[in-house]
């Protein structure tokens, strides 16, 4: 039995406005630094005011937010007593607002094992909006959070089907200034998601469209929205986007690339997006190397060679890696400028973490300690995966 779950997603120009038909007494707006510094948390709380709802800020959220930051967040909303929830920027933002609303309902819970097994009963208190300022991670549209321990160098792959935002306010206006490494970055996120939902475990009818539609989306718009950013169409179809991928990832599963780049990330400090879709193409070529894949759908949806699975997976792997190079997306880790020695130092560590990450799991062909060693390799090197 498996289940689809969706907020109520308000799109399109002037969505923001649908905050003035709120009805409550306050808000408590999650966010960080440069949402106010460009003027985002102002505009919010101004719409906020239509509906004459009070809020207070808290801004200090960090990229790939910490255990220790959700606490203080956590703390902070108690205080206020807000009955709206508000997670403004990108994932990091809206996936500490998840926790922390999950500790501000139930102060008891360990917010370093959040589970869909365990009843947090969500909601008593507060309902949760979610308004993406990126077109990456598909936050605002899953179930899951993304958190890191730092004491432990890893990111916890957390979720429960009770933080999933009880409305996503998807507003192109929000990423008009994006500059082109970020569009970059969370585009290739976009495509991540939209891949590994369609061929990991848990695919499914329902989500299966979903994540087509998005990487038909990302091939078609992520190269004008990187060139342009003024690009107004682009932006549009490259926010929906992302929404898109995560009603279609949230509701079957992530897999490998996500457990290597959320490895990588936490050791190396690289951004969710450009770690997790660095491993695409080397887990799509692992993968169809197994024999049990479904890339040749994926690449037939795009216009590509299809004739078979054999030659879907190498058309879909040579796109990705066009794609990249049209937006100067690092198709190998030494690309990042991380140090071989460094690397090749940290591989114990980077193997734990993929193997403690539960979306290793969802994988088609399941990657052992000693595959995950190759591809890690293999990525560094920028080799095509031959095993």
């Amino acid at each position: 039995m498996w289940f689809f779950n969706s907020p109520r997603i308000v799109f399109g120009e002037d969505a923001l406005e649908d905050l003035e038909h709120l009805e409550g007494q306050r808000a408590f707006l999650v966010t960080d630094a440069n949402m106010v510094k460009f003027g985002f948390v102002h505009r919010i709380q101004g719409y906020l005011g239509e509906a004459g709802i009070e809020s207070q800020v808290f801004s200090e959220v960090e990229p790939e937010p910490s255990l220790q930051t959700v606490r203080r967040c956590a703390e902070t909303m108690t205080a206020y007593q807000p009955d709206w929830i508000i997670g403004l920027g990108g994932g990091s933002s809206m996936d500490a607002a998840k926790a922390a609303w999950l500790l501000y309902e139930n102060p008891d819970a360990d917010e370093s094992a959040i589970n869909p097994l365990e009843t947090y009963g969500l909601r008593s208190k507060a309902r949760l909006i979610a308004i993406p300022t990126t077109s990456g991670t598909g936050s605002e549209a899953t179930w899951a959070t993304v958190l890191t321990d730092t004491e432990r160098q890893m990111k916890l792959s957390l979720g429960t089907y009770e933080v999933l935002p009880d409305i996503a306010i998807v507003d192109p206006s929000l990423v008009a200034s994006l500059p082109p490494r970020i569009t970059a970055d969370t585009g290739m996120d976009v495509l991540t998601h939209a891949v590994e939902g369609y061929t990991s475990q848990r695919h499914n009818d329902f989500s299966d469209g979903m994540c087509l539609q998005a990487a038909k989306l990302v091939f078609a718009y992520l190269p004008r929205a990187y060139a342009d950013g003024s690009d107004v169409e682009a932006r549009e179809h490259m926010h929906n986007a992302a929404t898109i991928a995560g009603l279609g990832f949230g509701n079957s599963m992530a897999a490998l690339a996500h457990a290597m780049g959320h490895s990588m990330g936490a050791v190396f400090h690289v951004p969710h997006g450009r770690s997790v879709a660095l491993f695409l193409p080397y887990v799509i070529e692992f993968t169809a190397n197994g024999g049990d894949s479904r890339y040749a759908d994926i690449a037939h949806s795009l216009g590509l060679p299809a004739g078979d699975e054999v030659q879907g997976a190498a058309s879909l792997v040579a796109a990705i890696r066009r794609l990249q190079a049209s937006i100067d997306f690092a198709a190998s880790v030494q690309a990042l400028g991380i140090q071989r020695e460094a690397y090749i130092a940290a591989l114990p560590k980077l193997i734990e973490n993929a193997e403690s990450d539960n979306q290793l799991f969802f994988n088609l062909r399941f990657a052992d300690s000693e595959d995950l060693r190759r591809l890690f390799e293999y990525a560094y090197e920028g080799r095509s995966v031959d095993f």
